[in-house]
């Protein structure tokens, strides 16, 4: 099967948005939300994670409106209200009341954002790199959200997001490149973060009140490494969300579901098994 296959499962009319998702496994629902770097997908996001969570649960991965294989609808203004609304087309299209939410870095700010709009949607949270709290633009976070269309700057974008650079060879940034040039792909992305991109790192941001009143249980993960989104915004989540538990992993950058996979999957399936 060929990458580009892979990374389509099947389209679901959530809302007004044709969009792409994968749902594998059975048992107790799981959403899966990406980050936001060029040519992202579900697939490329979550593929080493999706075939061992999906032993103990449904998973379900979709492609955020804007990316990947999802719709890209003439005339969308791209932003934080536009993608919430789209997460709740996901649940109603899949016929699901509540789920478990796994959120990565800019899909970790959404995750927070819909847990804060409807709470009863969601049993459980996990915040991985996560956005959702304001921070100084990072010079990596620039580069991901700058990013032009070239080999050397895809390679440049997977430095920041890697701590072991043995991870980003040649092969995997011409691959990821190639990915960012499919049609409507860097089009669509080019129009959501315009420098200059402070405002949107601010846009995606719940406020201190609204993150306190959280009552989720709630998992944050990040990498003590992270060029990309600061350690410091998950110590922030951990301090306002009460009942929160923060774990940190040393030598690990911003891809956390990558760099200590076996940990992520260990720590996410124990987490998600407890009943509340």
């Amino acid at each position: 099967m060929t990458n580009a296959n892979a990374e389509v499962g099947r389209m679901v009319r959530a809302g007004s948005i044709d969009t792409n998702l994968h749902d594998v496994g059975a048992g107790k629902p799981v959403l899966l939300v990406h980050g936001s770097g060029p040519g992202v997908t579900a697939w490329a996001n979550w593929r080493t994670v999706m075939p061992e969570l999906s032993r103990r649960r449904r998973v379900i991965a979709p492609d955020m409106v804007g990316f990947g294989f999802t719709e890209r609808p003439q005339g969308i203004r791209y932003g934080l209200d536009t993608w919430v609304e789209h997460l709740v087309g996901i649940l109603d299209a899949m016929e699901l009341d509540r789920v478990d939410f796994v959120g990565n870095s800019f899909g970790g700010g959404l995750s927070l954002a819909f847990a804060i709009r409807f709470p009863h949607r969601v049993r459980r949270l996990v915040l991985m790199g996560s956005a959702g709290v304001s921070f100084k633009l990072t010079d990596g976070l620039d580069a991901v959200w700058g990013y032009e269309p070239s080999v050397p700057n895809m390679r440049k974008v997977m430095d920041y997001f890697a701590y072991d650079r043995s991870l980003v060879s040649d092969e995997l940034a011409e691959l990821r490149y190639g990915a960012s040039i499919r049609p409507g792909f860097q089009e669509a992305f080019a129009s959501m973060f315009p420098a200059p991109r402070q405002r949107w790192v601010d846009a995606l941001a719940s406020t201190d009140q609204d993150i306190r009143a959280i009552r989720h249980e709630t998992l944050i993960l990040h990498g003590r490494d992270d060029r990309v989104v600061p350690l410091e915004t998950s110590l922030r989540l951990n301090q306002l969300i009460e009942p929160s538990q923060l774990h940190v992993f040393g030598r690990c950058g911003h891809w956390v579901q990558i760099e200590q996979n076996q940990g992520f999957i260990r720590l996410v399936n124990d987490f998600l098994d407890t009943e509340d």
